[in-house]
């Protein structure tokens, strides 16, 4: 079992960002958003949305995305075969990186509780 996040489980093309967006199939939390679609192959992918908006500096930007990248890499196996878009809508710090993989792992791992 590898643990890597090579080019086949990223969304890279606007297209596969917008066939996510198009299902609505969402959940939110006080920091990000959530869309998920099926997908035909036999592993998950991520997408990553964090807009100037909610963090000017691109070394913010940049940490957000690699606490997410990190857990998606170390959960991508217990994950179903689906295309998932991470959407940040409120900027977190390093102190709430643990915050966010605990609301991951509730709204993505154990999608039946709310």
């Amino acid at each position: 079992m590898t643990f890597d996040f090579g080019k086949s489980y990223r969304l890279l093309k606007t297209e596969d960002f917008s066939s996510v967006f198009a299902l609505r199939r969402q959940k939110r939390h006080k920091y990000i958003q959530i869309f998920q679609a099926a997908n035909q192959l036999t592993h998950p992918r991520l997408g990553l949305v964090v807009s100037k908006k909610t963090a000017k500096r691109a070394n913010r930007r940049n940490y957000m995305k690699r606490v997410l990248r990190e857990w998606f890499r170390k959960h991508q196996h217990d994950l179903p075969n689906n295309d998932i878009v991470l959407r940040v809508h409120l900027a977190f710090e390093q102190n709430q990186a643990q915050e966010i993989w605990q609301t991951l792992d509730n709204l993505l791992l154990m999608p039946d509780k709310k």
